[in-house]
């Protein structure tokens, strides 16, 4: 698992690659949460374009990463983009549409 953390302003986006599962996450976790840190967004993007395969690692993932934001700015959102149908439906029985925007690959540009 890979990611590249870009940002612009308060928006940091977080373009995640390969596999999320335990033996990954932890990597991904640290390096999203140091961005946090530093750049203090009030706008996270999670792009799973090109995650291949994602376990419940990756709604762990999802959770902690909305967690930490909230302490760092209580008005912060969450969006996660460019998942798979399968995907989406996984994190909204998981109950990540109450805390962050899910949109499929195919949704429209946002």
């Amino acid at each position: 698992m890979n990611v590249t953390i870009e940002s612009s302003g308060r928006i940091i986006v977080a373009y995640l690659i390969g596999e999320i599962d335990h033996h990954t996450a932890a990597d991904v976790r640290r390096r999203i949460d140091d961005a946090l840190s530093v750049k203090k967004p009030n706008e996270l993007i999670l792009d799973f374009k090109n995650v291949s395969f994602m376990d419940s690692s990756g709604i762990g993932l999802v959770m902690g990463r909305y967690r930490l934001l909230k302490t760092i700015d209580p008005t912060a959102t969450v969006l996660v983009k460019n998942v798979s149908t399968q995907t989406k439906k996984i994190m909204e029985l998981a109950g990540l549409g109450r805390i962050a925007m899910i949109k499929e690959c195919n949704d429209e540009k946002d």
